[in-house]
This record gives structure tokens, C-alpha cells and sequence, in this order.
């Protein structure tokens, strides 16, 4: 498994591994599942994969439903028909919840009445995150102190299971971790702060001259849906909906992604089980592999 923050550079990295080690990469970056967001998401073009197959890039639309168990399972069918002809998987992405779906297992959560999804999401639209996240604190107070307050997918996906169980989220997600019929080398690629922002602010520059800005024009009627509440999209929106310049836009994409890719590190880094590398380090990466 090849973690690491945004554009560390895992795209080249995999791909270059995936042709040492003759295997498909598996996408865990949730931002790139969807077709109509390749640009903003620095989703890899097919130039880029370079004759490497990929799953799980580009194969929904934003208006699909999809959720990391979902995903969970659908990963864990392709790992398995892939282990019938190749020795290796790659794994690959920055979203730690989806990376674990796939080391640890997602806890079996039960599916949520469509009304109650609807109803969560129309108080959160009205009314903001505040009263939701008092709701959690009477519902949960322990996940309610460990959730992301900033996240509302996360704290509507606890409540939704609070009100449809009568039962705690956090009690529903404490079941013995998933045992796995493969072993899993977990690495983390990682780059000196400075060298990671500039790396930011060069990608954020090459998305806006590759059309980022006209894709997120063509998806501004969408703006309410979940997968357009991302970094990127979100700042685009504004400028397009003239609360902001462009250049604002743009600094701001800039900004935001460099949060986020601190909070990805802060996860890595917080599970104690990665090893971490610099990207330019593949013969020690492929030397561990093979000791593994």
C-alpha cells in the first residue's frame, strides 16, 4: 500500500512500481472516483498510467451514491480475482478512512432510510453544522469529541446511524478488525514541507491550465452534492457565483490543499504502522517488497 498527502507524487511512484512489480494499481483517493472531476481532482490521465491499469478511477458519477463500504467490498472482489494471476496489488491513495476499509475492514454499519438521509441533509443545508453537531453530543458524546466538527460527511453518517439503530455510532464501530487473506506492507511517501507546497502550488497552477475552471463551471448546478464539497471545487464555486476574484479562488485552492495535505500526514503519522520514504527512494522501496 503506497499512502502518502496530496501530490507527494504517488501517481508516478505507483506506476513506475506496478511496471517493476507487473501488477494493476487500486485507487483509494475517494476525491478521484468520479468521471466529471478528473481535472480537479488531479485525477492520473491515461497518458500518465502509461499502459498500468487502474481501478476505481473515474468509474462513478457524481450524482451515484457511494460510500466507503461500498467500496470496501467492491475493492476486495478486484484484490481478490487480481491475487489468482499476480504475486502483487497496489493499493494506493490519500484518503486514510478508505485505506483502512481495506487493511482493517469498515465495521458492518447498517444502510440508512433514504427519508432520514434526505431530512439530515436538508437541516444541514437550513440550519449548518452547529445544531447537527449538538444533536451528535446528546447521540454520542464520545464520537462527538473525536469526529472532525469541520467534516459534515462524517458527522451526518454518525447521526444517520444513531437515529435509525437507537444505538451509539461508536459502539457499531468498535467490532474485532477484519482479517485479510493477503499480507500488507504499509508506506507512506513523504517530502520536507517546503518541497510539499511548492509541489501544492506548481499542481494547482498546471489543474487551472488544463480546464479546471471550465469543469467546475459545467458542474456548478451540482454544487449541493456531496462529491463537489472538496477543496478546489468549493473555492471555484464562490468565484463563479461572484463572491470572489479568481485570483482569490486560486490562492485560497492553494491554501486549502496545503491544510489538507497536513491533516493527511497528521493521519499517517498518528497510526504508527508506515514506514515512510521520500518518492525518489524506489529501489528501497522494491528491496523491502521483495524481503516481505
Amino acid at each position: 500500500m503506497i499512502a502518502g498527502p496530496t501530490a507527494v507524487g504517488k501517481t508516478a511512484f505507483c506506476i513506475a512500481l506496478a511496471k517493476r512489480l507487473q501488477t494493476d494499481i487500486l485507487s483509494a483517493d475517494s476525491r478521484q472516483f468520479y468521471r466529471e472531476t478528473l481535472i480537479g481532482t488531479a485525477a492520473p490521465t491515461l497518458k500518465e498510467m502509461d499502459g498500468v491499469k487502474h481501478s476505481f478511477v473515474g468509474h462513478l458519477s457524481i450524482h451515484d451514491y457511494y460510500n466507503v463500504s461500498m467500496y470496501e467490498q467492491d475493492a476486495i472482489r478486484v484484490l481478490n480475482e487480481l491475487f489468482k494471476k499476480n504475486q502483487y496489488a497496489i493499493l494506493t491513495g490519500g484518503s486514510g478512512l478508505y485505506l483502512d476499509s481495506i487493511t482493517e475492514g469498515i465495521d458492518d454499519l447498517p444502510d440508512v432510510d433514504a427519508d432520514l438521509r434526505k431530512n439530515l441533509k436538508k437541516q444541514l443545508e437550513k440550519e449548518g453544522l452547529n445544531p447537527l453537531l449538538e444533536q451528535l453530543q446528546v447521540l454520542d458524546e464520545t464520537y462527538y469529541h473525536s469526529v472532525d466538527k469541520k467534516n459534515p460527511k462524517r458527522i451526518l453518517r454518525a447521526l444517520e446511524v444513531c437515529l435509525q439503530t437507537g444505538k451509539t455510532y461508536t459502539s457499531l464501530r468498535t467490532q474485532p478488525q477484519k482479517q485479510r487473506c493477503f499480507n500488507i506492507l504499509k508506506i507512506c511517501l513523504t517530502l520536507p514541507r517546503q518541497q510539499l507546497c511548492e509541489r501544492i502550488n506548481q499542481r494547482t497552477d498546471a489543474m487551472m491550465e488544463n480546464g479546471f475552471l471550465q469543469e467546475a463551471k459545467s458542474l456548478l448546478p451540482y454544487k449541493h452534492l456531496n462529491a463537489l464539497n472538496t477543496v478546489g471545487y468549493k473555492e471555484l464555486f464562490d468565484c463563479l457565483d461572484g463572491k470572489t476574484t479568481l485570483d482569490f479562488a486560486v490562492d485560497k485552492i492553494k491554501t486549502n490543499t496545503r491544510r489538507y495535505a497536513k491533516r493527511q500526514m497528521t493521519w499517517f503519522k498518528g497510526k504508527g504502522d508506515y514506514l515512510f520514504f521520500e518518492p525518489n527512494q524506489l529501489e528501497e522501496i522494491n528491496a523491502l517488497i521483495d524481503i516481505n
